[in-house]
């Protein structure tokens, strides 16, 4: 057994080991859920990066999307392990701001991916430009109805910076044309695609959908896109009026082949994984990062679907 002064040298030469950068780091990455297509992508690109750089990388976060608490506990278990650096995905841009107050306060960087947060405690923000791409589906949408018609926007869930930025992009966009009416733009589908499908089928139940009171739809990420594409094939409206959703899954882009949905906006959920580790890593090692780093998105239609440069954001390599 360990004398008391061996255990004191002990924790001591660890300390020392974290204190000078030397031994693994070991890296948190927080996702908002774990369960959609899009968080497993990012997991992937987050593996990658972290076995390049020879890091840790610790993947844990709540199954769903709307369970803010268990996200919160999450952030704050890995503070009191003392890992060496946190990369989050918030659920609320305002909720986790005192978790993250906390780790940086315990001297732990943040690296905030996918989903903005409010306050300049974090050290980078690595995502998709939630707005751009937004308009994006807008300016599409707009075309495709050839400037006139009657369009419904199925939100994600308040507080979730990304997806309201997407909203607001697409409704910035869609209100240039003065033909097009947006006649619902208040209705939340919320974390999942269950809760999505039955406001969908409400939706376009109390705006007439099958008798012309809707022409166009847009969804602002992979759990409202796929709930709206349900509701929209039971209603046997699927293909007729024209849905641009976001992200991507086997489902979603099968129905876009088909011609059940107009156009997906894809972002780069691996590269999202994969740049937000490099980032926390770089500035780990004292390499100065940028404090906004825009991963890109792409419009997909059937058209390009085939592309390489599509393929390559749908089949990343490993």
């Amino acid at each position: 057994m360990p004398t008391r002064r061996q255990f004191v040298l002990t924790l001591g030469a660890l300390a020392a080991c974290k204190k000078s950068g030397t031994g693994t780091l070991k890296i948190a990455v927080v996702p908002k859920g774990t369960t959609h297509e899009f968080w497993k992508a990012v997991h992937a690109g987050a593996d990658k990066a972290g076995k390049e750089a020879a890091v840790e990388v610790i993947w844990k976060g709540p199954l769903k999307e709307d369970d803010l608490k268990q996200q919160i506990e999450v952030v704050q278990s890995f503070t009191a392990q003392g890992v060496n650096g946190i990369v989050l995905a918030p659920l609320s841009d305002k909720a986790l701001g005192a978790s993250v107050k906390g780790a940086v306060a315990a001297k732990i960087p943040v690296v905030i991916f996918d989903s903005d947060l409010q306050g300049q405690d974090h050290t980078s923000f690595v995502a998709t430009d939630n707005r751009a791409a937004g308009r994006l589906a807008g300016d599409h949408l707009a075309k495709a109805l050839g400037g006139k018609g009657k369009v419904v926007v199925l939100r994600y869930q308040e507080g979730s910076a990304s997806t309201a930025n997407r909203e607001e992009g697409f409704l910035e966009a869609i209100k240039k044309s003065t033909g097009i009416t947006v006649v619902s733009e208040n209705q939340y589908g919320g974390a999942t695609t269950e809760s999505a499908l039955k406001t969908s089928e409400n939706l376009l139940s109390a705006q007439n959908a099958a008798t012309g009171g809707v022409d166009g739809i847009f969804t602002p990420n992979e759990s409202t896109t796929f709930g709206m594409l349900l509701a929209l094939q039971k209603a046997g409206l699927a293909g007729k009026l024209k849905l641009c959703g976001f992200d991507a899954s086997d489902k979603l882009v099968a129905a876009l082949e088909k011609g059940e949905i107009e156009a997906l906006v894809l972002q780069d959920p691996f590269k999202i994984g994969y740049l937000a580790v490099k980032t926390m890593v770089a500035h780990l090692r004292g390499t100065p990062v940028e404090k906004r780093i825009d991963t890109g998105a792409k419009l997909v239609t059937k058209d390009n679907l085939s592309s390489k440069e599509v393929q390559d954001v749908l089949h990343p390599p490993s």
